[in-house]
């Protein structure tokens, strides 16, 4: 996604204004007094805002036009309900406004469909925590939210989890030295690990040690997957016979592995 691109949505970003703290003052007297371009030119003045916030969603894969857009909807809001009276800078009081906003619109468009309910539930626990948090001056827990909502714990943390937007493995957690360390460098992969690695070494040292009907009859039933009947009528013995072969080489590679 181009965050640094000139135009978005037909937008300059190169030739957007900045409002001084006394303009903006000024604009919002204006607009809460009824002047309708008040509103318009306070938007405009804050869309650079808007373009810092959403490099923060830069790696998501989506639109910068899109997000951009949404953002704007978060703009408004914040204009709209802004008090002057609160000893609160409008980009403090915006920011979280415009992030929110690009969220939902995240988290609506999920390709992982989550059910209505689910999400009306999350979005219920989203608001209790931000007036919760406001009560007790930090962050408050899952327990005093479903309590809140008087809800059982495991469906708030649920329906919290159901929304979660989804990341990629190539995402960059932080940087060590220069290089980035991404989220699949902190996933473990037991499939792959040193162990298993190291234990098929081993059992290939231990095959080499096999005489050579051992090992066919081996490769026919682990590797090729075939049944003990179809080993004995591929090689010309008996079910018994390839029973008691099988049993002797797995014996035998037991004491090299």
């Amino acid at each position: 996604m181009l965050v640094n691109k000139v135009e978005i949505c037909g937008v300059n970003t190169s030739k957007l204004p900045v409002l001084t703290n006394a303009q903006m003052r000024e604009l919002f007297t204006q607009m809460q007094g009824g002047e309708g371009s008040a509103r318009d030119k306070l938007i405009n003045g804050n869309l650079r805002l808007v373009l810092s916030v959403i490099q923060r969603f830069n790696n998501r894969g989506e639109y910068v036009d899109d997000l951009f857009q949404v953002g704007c909807i978060g703009l408004m809001k914040a204009i709209d309900n802004f008090d002057l009276g609160q000893n609160v800078k409008f980009s403090t009081y915006a920011v979280p406004m415009i992030i929110g906003e690009i969220r939902r619109y995240l988290r609506d468009n999920n390709p992982i469909r989550v059910s209505r309910s689910l999400r009306d539930i999350a979005y219920k626990a989203l608001q209790v925590r931000d007036t919760l948090a406001n009560r007790f001056s930090r962050e408050p827990t899952v327990t005093e939210i479903a309590e809140e909502l008087k809800m059982p714990r495991e469906e708030v943390v649920f329906a919290l989890d159901a929304i979660q937007e989804p990341v990629s493995l190539f995402e960059p957690l932080y940087h060590d030295g220069g290089d980035p360390i991404f989220v699949m460098d902190q996933v473990s992969d037991e499939k792959d690990g040193d162990g298993n690695w190291l234990e098929g070494i081993a059992i290939r040292e231990a095959l080499h040690k096999l005489s050579d009907r051992e090992k066919h009859i081996l490769t026919l039933r682990f590797f090729q997957g075939k049944t003990q009947m179809e080993v004995a009528e591929e090689i010309g013995i008996s079910q018994a016979q390839v029973s008691r072969l099988e049993k002797a080489a797995l014996s035998h590679m037991r004491k090299h592995v």
